[in-house]
């Protein structure tokens, strides 16, 4: 069992979850049961999946939830992109969240090429 609350990746993910939840407040109202509720839906799957991977009995079933976890962030990335494209969020915050999310998706991925080793 791994202490999630000592990942920095973990870490970055909630501070990262606390900024599209704020940026999302400032989305147009006709898309809170659309796009809002997939990209607060996908920004929080990150750092739930690393926690309940990081509780589970062995390194083989932490392993598959980082992979959930790393899913949903590029999830999330399409999401933040969409949102850039359709002028719905400004470029330069749009790609501020981007770029903290693909450090997020290296970390991630680093963490799980030594986990199996």
């Amino acid at each position: 069992m791994h202490n999630f609350e000592k990942l920095i990746f973990w870490q970055k993910s909630i501070e990262l979850s606390k900024e599209v939840y704020i940026v999302c407040a400032d989305l147009p109202k006709d898309e809170k049961f659309g796009l809002i509720s997939q990209i607060k839906r996908s920004v929080i799957s990150i750092p739930s999946n690393i926690s309940e991977g990081a509780g589970r009995n062995n390194n083989n079933e932490f392993f598959h939830f980082l992979g959930i976890a790393n899913a949903s962030s590029f999830e999330l990335q399409t999401q933040l992109i969409l949102t850039r494209e359709l002028n719905l969020l400004d470029a330069e915050k749009a790609n501020s969240l981007i770029s903290k999310l693909n450090e997020i998706q290296r970390m991630i991925y680093t963490f799980k090429s030594n986990l199996k080793k």
